[in-house]
């Protein structure tokens, strides 16, 4: 049987817990440094809190130590690893292969995942992370469902994470430097400066203007709600949602409604599939993801090919969900043709006829007639409107929206001098009290308000599934103030068994002699690094710290890879014989003058920006 794993994002403790009440089998979180979020840093004992927390529900927390390591840094770095072992954490995000060497050298045995920094797209890359001891690799979200499952063919023994919702990076994952070129920020420091969010020109060689001023590399978020049941069967075991830096309301909603996704799969498939962690949730909301932040949605590559968009390229903001259409306008007010529900406060928004995006809030709503607190200018009947926020929708994510239980059965044994309660969850753990008591004879059976004493667990996160009594003395009768001092021990007992890994043994692990294609950037960025790549046979033209922009391809810093190609999405792909009216090569151009020529290798199916 397969255990699936729903992993939410946490920006913070708040976040974190958010995701657990509302069905996440793991959460991810950044440690006070070394994320690839840098403004999402979190205390070590906010860490350690979360941990106390997920654990009950035999959840994990995932820490990101993902970013490349400086030489003055490292120590500093394993040493912070070291005490996210100590807080609870079940394992370790990293991308520096540097620090994994060192990790090894000082025996600092704590469970590695590879975060998808790494670049994980190929059965080699796969293999050569597994045989250095890496037990999970986080797959480059430009993966397809049959390319996932062939991986998996290839190596059954690793673990396979693969994204299902949220924002798109352009480039590769660990291969983007183009924050680094432009504003001296760099990605795989976590400081990402957004350029794939910019407006461009496009030109041909010629000079000549093919889109002016769009966001040609802004994708769409992905949403692969729909394709889940595939990916797992294709191999994924986790399915992670992207958002560390989303607030509450959006890791609620999220993950609620990827949550009842694995929920039905498990139904339907209970010899194939089961969760990994314990407990059900009940909502006091509809999840709908829709209504969370997004810029419309793409399956991306997953089919394998295009079957929708995938750029976002009028606007890299928030569009949410259609709405309607504006029908008749009137001096302060308009009317919408819609089945929608509208508030006070609803945030709208749509293209003007320049392809700019327009928000406005609702000031008041009467029913389908709608009073922004100023008319927009472009507004015309006809008009698509979107909603970015839903006030209503809002308001339900802002109070306590959720509960998870965990169901257990309860087994109460009376004896003449003492009681034994033993409480067995999903996961078959056991938690046990015991309690000496000198058990008296009832005049009456007292068997159903025992029972009723024992279920109540309203306070706790256990549900009653089942009571079992068990006992040495004729219809006994045991105080139910006793029941209940009994019921409290148990519930908070330690668990017979523990939720915790087994640590993975990397410190005695024989890396493969890697065998990337080229151009691979190995974002070497400290002595460690080096060392491990020379141990393994890579020559030292490998070490060039792409960071610094000493890495080149045909003579030029290449600061993006991309599966994403814009001659396919403006519907000129070579390999369908779709010919393009320009001259390439094409060039994309920023506003504040710079200038970058795009290569595509229509074999592979990759696009390259250089600059």
């Amino acid at each position: 049987m397969t255990t699936l794993e729903l992993l939410s994002p946490a920006r913070n403790l708040e976040c974190g817990i958010s995701a657990i009440d509302h069905g996440a089998d793991a959460v991810y979180i950044g440690a006070s440094k070394f994320g690839a979020r840098a403004a999402a840093g979190n205390s070590m004992e906010d860490i350690a809190t979360l941990c106390q927390y997920a654990h009950k529900f035999a959840a994990k927390v995932y820490v990101t130590v993902n970013t490349i390591i400086y030489d003055d840094e490292m120590q500093e770095t394993v040493e912070m690893v070291k005490q996210l072992k100590d807080v609870g954490v079940d394992a370790i995000l990293l991308q520096d292969m540097g620090l994994l060497h060192e990790l090894r050298r000082q025996k600092v045995n704590v469970v590695i995942h590879a975060s998808t920094q790494t670049d994980n797209r190929s059965i080699e890359k796969v293999r050569w992370l597994h045989s250095m001891g890496i037990r999970r690799v986080v797959l480059a979200r430009e993966l397809s469902i049959e390319e996932i499952a062939a991986i998996h063919r290839a190596v059954p023994e690793v673990e396979l994470e693969v994204f299902v919702h949220g924002a798109l990076c352009v480039s590769y994952s660990g291969q983007c430097y183009a924050s680094q070129h432009c504003f001296h920020r760099s990605a795989n420091r976590g400081e990402c400066a957004q350029f794939c969010r910019m407006a461009f020109d496009l030109k041909d060689a010629d000079g000549k203007v093919i889109e002016r001023s769009r966001h040609l590399l802004s994708l769409r978020d992905m949403a692969q709600l729909q394709n889940i049941d595939n990916l797992a069967a294709a191999g994924a075991v986790s399915f992670k949602i992207e958002g560390r830096l989303k607030d509450a309301g959006y890791v609620k909603n999220v993950t609620a409604a990827y949550s009842e996704k694995l929920n039905d799969i498990c139904r339907h498939h209970p010899d194939r599939y089961k969760r990994a962690a314990m407990g059900r949730c009940t909502y006091s909301f509809t999840p709908d993801i829709a209504k969370s932040f997004n810029r419309g949605f793409t399956t991306y590559f997953a089919n394998g090919k295009r079957l929708s968009p995938m750029a976002s390229p009028d606007t890299p903001k928030a569009i949410g969900e259609p709405v309607g259409t504006v029908k008749g306008i009137r001096a302060s007010s308009f009317n919408v043709s819609s089945t929608a529900s509208f508030s006070n406060g609803d945030g709208l928004c749509f293209f003007d006829h320049n392809r700019q995006l327009v928000g406005f809030r609702v000031n008041r709503a009467e029913g389908n007639r709608l009073f922004p607190l100023s008319m927009p200018e472009e507004l015309r009947p006809g008009t698509m409107l979107f909603r970015n926020h839903d006030q209503a929708f809002e308001a339900l994510l802002a109070k306590p929206s959720a509960v998870r239980k965990v169901e257990v059965d309860m087994t109460l044994q009376i004896d003449n001098d003492r009681l034994t309660l033993t409480i067995t969850d999903e996961h078959a753990s056991k938690r046990t009290a015991s309690m000496p008591y000198a058990t008296q004879v009832a005049q009456k059976p007292q068997e159903d308000n025992m029972r009723r004493q024992l279920a109540k667990l309203g306070n706790t996160i256990y549900s009653c599934r089942n009571i079992i009594i068990s006992s040495s003395v004729e219809q006994p009768f045991v105080q139910s103030s006793v029941l209940a001092e009994l019921r409290r021990k148990a519930t908070e007992a330690a668990p017979s068994t523990g939720t915790m890994p087994s640590p993975s043994a990397i410190h005695d692990a024989i890396p493969l002699k890697e065998t990337y294609p080229t151009p691979y950037l190995y974002n070497a960025a400290n002595r460690e690094a080096r060392e491990f790549y020379n141990n393994i046979g890579i020559t030292a033209t490998a070490f060039e710290n792409a960071d610094n922009e000493t890495s080149r391809h045909n003579g030029s810093p290449v600061i993006m890879q991309c599966r994403y190609c814009i001659k396919a999405e403006l519907g000129y792909c070579t390999r369908h014989g779709k010919t393009a009216p320009w001259r390439e090569p094409l060039t994309i151009h920023s506003s504040d003058g710079k200038t970058f020529t795009l290569t595509f290798n229509c074999k592979k199916c990759e696009m390259m920006i250089k600059a």
